[in-house]
């Protein structure tokens, strides 16, 4: 069964930066394409940025030009920078496959932005 734990996350202030860190077990890394979803609270969670197994990324509109997804193989390991965070940035960040079947989420990271 695949896990998940994510770290990085916490209080910033509009403008500042985080770097968000989701390492994986329980699967073969290499072989899939991962995402960073996102769940504001009173929202559904949505996707915010994916990087596919051969390097590829996408970006949600909202974040793209401050949001940056990689990956480390050799650690089972997505990361995402976010830079000039926004408050509506604001939420648990969580990862999963890229795209679904989903595998059980996490416990998420949780972001909190103030203006």
């Amino acid at each position: 069964q695949v896990q998940f734990v994510e770290s990085g996350g916490g209080l910033v202030q509009a403008g500042g930066s985080l770097r968000l860190s989701c390492t994986a077990s329980g699967t073969i890394f290499s072989l899939f394409g991962w995402g960073w979803y996102r769940q504001a609270p009173g929202k559904e969670r949505e996707l915010v940025a994916s990087i596919s197994r051969n390097g590829n990324t996408v970006q949600a509109d909202s974040v793209k030009g401050r949001f940056t997804v990689s990956r480390e193989n050799a650690k089972n390991t997505v990361y995402l920078q976010m830079n000039n965070l926004k408050p509506e940035d604001t939420g648990f960040y969580y990862c999963n496959r890229g795209a679904p079947p989903f595998t059980a989420w996490g416990r998420g990271t949780q972001v909190t932005v103030s203006s």
